[in-house]
């Protein structure tokens, strides 16, 4: 906002009350009621503005509070914002950012914890990445203000409290579309995304093998060279996701992977996810339905051990 005055945000109490997970305090005071706009309870309202706004000159920036409001607005974005170019003949750039707190783990209940990168997986024209840390948070959101296109960025709020050193500028900026490699390995490749990175990082410190972990970043578009190199170095492939197992995102990479390089697959790719229900808000149940490290841990541990894809939890009996 310092370096492009049209830039401006925009959502509920993201203004007066410094957003309501405090990531736009301060923001009011330095650059005024003209471009920190407090919204009403209207997302279809506010992401219609917005629109307007990104096609005739501004680069908004809205914050939804839960990605689960975005579906009484999810018009304006997936069949308007992300058509707006094509069906202007590229006559029409939409420079828009929508940014959406999303996962369990914070006791929100069944309403307030999903993920849902499934409702733009299959939407042309969106750019769609999740966060995964302060780094990838600052360096994300940069690169999708600066990109001409609708952009979504994800953010696990359990990460909200994390705290760490962050290069800015523009060499922290990351690219949209590329993920970024954790650790080097040679005998499995481990694909998390959001908050499950973390949950990999210290699985891996009791997985018994050498493992290569990436960071995906970006789901749209995904960066198919690079988990595609891994995999034909490492010959296996499993994916970490916070999401139900039923149309989550791992589904078309292990899809993608396999077409590709599938005689150098030691053994068959598979998926670590939640299971198919709603997320619970009694603790104990919450932690059970979202992927942990010992769980993590287990299931590499005994896929790697006898190259068979682990039941999970839900289907061995231990649910």
């Amino acid at each position: 906002m310092n370096e492009d005055p049209d830039v401006i945000i925009m959502g509920e109490d993201i203004a007066v009350a410094g957003g309501p997970w405090k990531t736009s305090e301060g923001l009011l005071d330095k650059f005024g009621s003209e471009r920190v706009i407090d919204t009403p309870i209207a997302e279809m309202g506010f992401m219609g503005m917005a629109l307007g706004a990104a096609c005739t000159g501004l680069r908004p920036v809205v914050e939804i509070m839960f990605v689960e409001f975005l579906g009484v607005a999810i018009d304006q974005l997936s069949t308007e914002a992300a058509k707006f170019r094509y069906l202007s003949g590229g006559e029409l750039s939409v420079p828009l950012v929508v940014r959406a707190t999303t996962g369990a783990g914070l006791g929100f209940g069944a309403q307030h914890s999903q993920t849902l990168e499934s409702w733009f997986y299959s939407t042309p024209g969106l750019k769609l990445s999740v966060m995964s840390s302060p780094q990838t948070a600052y360096g994300l959101l940069r690169s999708a203000i600066n990109d001409n296109n609708p952009v979504v960025i994800l953010e696990p709020r359990s990460l909200f409290a994390n705290r760490d050193e962050v290069v800015r500028g523009d060499e922290g900026i990351i690219p949209l579309g590329k993920s970024r490699t954790i650790t080097e390995g040679t005998e499995i490749t481990i694909v998390g995304l959001g908050s499950t990175v973390e949950s990999i990082k210290e699985a891996s410190k009791e997985i018994k093998f050498s493992t290569e972990i990436i960071d995906l970043l970006s789901l749209i578009p995904w960066d198919k060279e690079s988990i595609l190199e891994s995999v034909k170095k490492t010959g296996r492939l499993v994916t970490v996701e916070e999401s139900p197992l039923t149309g989550g995102w791992g589904a078309e990479i292990i899809s993608y992977i396999s077409s590709k390089c599938f005689n150098d697959l030691k053994a068959p790719p598979f998926r670590i996810t939640a299971p198919d229900t709603h997320i619970p808000f009694n603790e104990k149940l919450e932690k059970k339905y979202i992927p942990s490290v010992s769980y993590i841990k287990d299931s590499i541990n005994s896929y790697l051990t006898t190259s068979e894809v682990p039941l999970a939890w839900w289907e061995n009996g231990n649910g």
